[in-house]
């Protein structure tokens, strides 16, 4: 991780101005990218053939409801909210040399906290301030879950993905415990929250499905890049990440940048689960768990640590999420399918990302 943090565009950088070495650069990016994508493709439709299916007919429902269609088009558009402000989080994170990979707790946990307060709010406060409220807190109580394995990295040197993996778990189940105990909507024999109101969750974009929170998420994917990439509070987090005995070195405090980039990695996430839920379910049932956290993770090292890219990666996938469940159901294929195409995803990527890696210490870069 902390040998592979820089993006492709530092790489190019550091070679000097455009030229034929850059103009490699591009393309080895490039290949980066494409090739694990391809390869998870062409294995997946192998084993949708070893099964007895044809994979041409599962790519093209897979495409023309994740893209094709209006309808399938929006609803894309509106799974890609809660997923960029994870991958925002863990760009952060990543950045940093930081493994954060605690965030289905907390994105579960800042569901549960908006659930709970938005319906609590309605008729006491306006309904912009209900929204930005219910936006602060979940931000608020995913950051301070992330606290506990930032505080074990930073002053104990524990691994992070550990704690953080088991946070994450403690969160989950913290989530149903607060629904079933604190939370649960008396009204309802199924335990959940009370519902907020569909006239008070996200303003929809031009008459569509499309929520607002699409358009919080694209600003939030924007700034985090510009933020890791042209502030010195970036710089500081990416030398961390980079080499922290040359950060130690040049002065730079790391226990508290760790604990400074834990928290805001989560609060970012903790962003997506409240706005999935003003944006479109409006409750939180028990033992709900879409499991977003790491079904990200391939998505942000697919783009390299890159804000602009990752809206890319994060627009494919939600396509190949919302085309894959109507592709099973006509093909006939088990609807989890899609995520044995990311696990071939990350297998590829890391394959991939080795033979990079080998590729540049035989060209000593």
């Amino acid at each position: 991780m902390r040998g592979t943090g820089m993006t492709a565009e530092v790489h190019v950088a550091q070679r000097g101005a455009p030229g034929h070495e850059g103009g490699r650069e591009i393309v080895a990016s490039v290949l980066r990218v494409a090739v694990p994508i391809l390869l998870a493709l062409v294995v997946g439709g192998i084993i949708l053939l070893i099964l007895g299916k044809d994979p041409i007919a599962y790519y093209g429902y897979v495409a023309r409801r994740g893209l094709l269609t209006w309808g399938g088009l929006q609803e894309t558009f509106t799974r890609m909210s809660p997923l960029l402000l994870i991958a925002a989080g863990l760009i952060v994170a990543f950045r940093a040399g930081i493994w954060n990979l605690g965030g289905d707790g907390q994105f579960l946990l800042a569901a549960v906290i908006t659930a709970a307060l938005g319906p609590a709010l309605v008729g006491v406060l306006p309904k912009a301030l209900t929204l930005i409220a219910c936006v602060i807190a979940s931000a608020i109580v995913a950051g301070l879950w992330a606290v506990i394995p930032a505080i074990l990295k930073a002053r104990y040197g524990i691994n992070e993905i550990i704690t953080s993996l088991m946070m994450s778990f403690l969160g989950i189940s913290f989530a149903n415990v607060l629904i079933k105990l604190f939370f649960w909507d008396p009204s309802t024999t199924v335990p959940q929250t009370r519902t907020l109101p569909v006239e008070d969750r996200l303003p929809r974009l031009f008459d569509t499905t499309i929520h607002s929170g699409v358009l919080i998420a694209l600003a939030v994917v924007v700034l985090v890049h510009l933020m890791m990439t042209r502030t010195a509070f970036g710089l500081k987090l990416q030398v961390v990440g980079a080499n922290p005995a040359a950060a130690v070195h040049a002065g730079l405090n790391v226990a508290w940048l760790t604990i400074a980039t834990f928290t805001l990695s989560a609060a970012l996430i903790g962003i997506g689960g409240s706005v999935e839920i003003l944006g479109v379910f409006g409750t939180v049932r028990a033992d709900w768990n879409p499991a977003f956290g790491l079904l990200v993770v391939p998505l942000v090292f697919l783009a390299r640590f890159n804000g602009y890219a990752v809206i890319g990666f994060t627009l494919f996938f939600s396509a190949l999420m919302i085309g894959g469940d109507s592709a099973a159901r006509r093909i006939g294929v088990p609807q989890h399918f899609v995520l044995v195409l990311v696990a071939l995803l990350l297998i590829f990527l890391a394959v991939v990302e080795y033979l990079d890696h080998q590729r540049r210490k035989r060209i000593g870069a």
